[in-house]
């Protein structure tokens, strides 16, 4: 996993480790977690770096380090002010069902798979998130949202914070890394039980034929079985209500216009207002 660390560079590739060494940086992700509440999880606590200035939020902290020897030195360097520090991997982590805060520095070779495993996790309200520069953009709809962001749009708020630089990283990756923040809707815009439908709709229209959402939206729609498929001049009349091209593509849709076009599609029984 990447890590954080101010006196420990020689990361271990195989477990992607990248350390954290900018002080801005830790400092702005320590600021963020300020800004929640509830105990905390570290993913991937290396050194110290962020574990140490976490600690001084005064909230129940547990950190997670992929590497044994990692793990066994930061249990002796928070001895003094106490830490749970497990020897364990993220993905395969029973995370707690009550609520928590996530907070990391992704290992960039496994960010998709970490990610998921976040987006699928029961309990926590807020991560804090350090991932590659292009991901932390694609995430949160930076020039278009991705599947992934549209399929978990509904449930969770996905933010862009700031770029930062592979120089603050030892040793140095190939690329830049982001700072983003999820945190999961207190009111979400449809119900937990549409997730399933609600993805596959997502799946079929960013996959489907056509050359523009008038187009695109009632084939995938068709035969699927959930209510009445729209015709393109409903749709094209929805659209243009929302101020959207008919011949614009998926990744141009915000998250409220989503939930509303699954509605418009049949596919939701409830969809709650919002943001």
């Amino acid at each position: 996993m990447s890590r954080h660390s101010t006196r420990h560079h020689e990361g271990r590739h195989e477990l992607g480790q990248n350390f954290l060494t900018d002080p801005a940086t830790i400092s702005t992700l320590v600021s963020l977690v300020a800004r929640t509440q509830g105990p905390v999880v570290e993913i991937g606590g290396g050194d110290g770096a962020l574990t140490l200035p976490l600690q001084r939020l005064g909230r129940p902290l547990t950190v997670l380090e992929a590497d044994a020897r990692t793990a066994e030195r930061l249990r002796r360097r928070t001895a003094a002010a106490p830490a749970t520090v497990l020897h364990a991997d993220f993905l395969r982590w029973r995370a707690p069902r009550t609520p928590h805060v996530l907070v990391g520095n992704l290992p960039f070779h496994r960010t998709t798979a970490m990610l998921r495993r976040i987006l699928h996790a029961p309990g926590w309200t807020d991560a804090v998130l350090l991932v590659q520069w292009e991901v932390a953009r694609r995430r949160a709809g930076v020039g278009g949202a991705t599947m992934m962001t549209a399929q978990w749009w509904p449930w969770y708020d996905f933010r862009l914070v700031q770029r930062v630089p592979a120089t603050a990283f030892r040793p140095r990756p190939g690329v830049d890394g982001g700072l983003m923040t999820v945190t999961r809707r207190a009111e979400p815009l449809l119900e937990a039980q549409e997730r399933h439908h609600y993805q596959d709709f997502v799946h079929r229209v960013f996959t489907g034929p056509g050359r523009g959402l008038a187009e695109i939206v009632p084939l995938a729609v068709r035969g699927r079985g959930r209510g009445p498929v729209p015709s393109r001049g409903r749709v094209v009349e929805w659209l243009r209500g929302n101020g959207i091209r008919p011949g614009a593509l998926p990744k141009s849709l915000t998250a409220a216009q989503w939930a509303e076009l699954f509605r418009l599609t049949g596919g939701a029984s409830s969809v709650r207002r919002g943001g």
